[in-house]
């Protein structure tokens, strides 16, 4: 599979899906001014990815702050991620960030995937 490596700016995430290295990461700010489209690359790509997983995939979060409309799209990869035997979170956030905490906890409980969460 291609990877899929997005360079973050200012308002968008960096982003690396690598199975053959078995990197998975978002990382970075997330304001797109379309979130739709900017997240519809890696929404198509773990679909691709569910088709032939790693036997086990461990998808890392490192988020410092997203937008309400990049919330729902991460739900969506979260959601496409949901179907992927072996499949595990790693949240990371900043030791003082309550908000991104209580954000992965939220995400947590809406699928149903293990989470792990770690500071940085």
């Amino acid at each position: 599979m291609e990877i899929l490596n997005l360079e973050g700016t200012e308002d968008t995430p960096k982003i690396i899906l690598d199975q053959g290295n078995g990197i998975f990461e978002i990382s970075g700010r997330s304001l797109p001014e379309d979130s739709a489209e900017f997240y519809q690359p890696v929404l198509d790509w773990i679909s691709e990815y569910s088709n032939s997983p790693n036997p086990s995939t461990e998808f890392t979060f490192k988020l410092e702050y997203f937008n309400t409309a990049s919330s729902k799209l991460i739900l969506d990869v979260l959601s496409a991620l949901e179907d992927i035997d072996g499949m595990s979170i790693m949240w990371y956030f900043h030791e003082d960030d309550e908000d991104m905490e209580e954000a992965g906890e939220e995400f947590s409980e809406l699928v149903e995937i293990p989470f792990e969460f770690k500071t940085y």
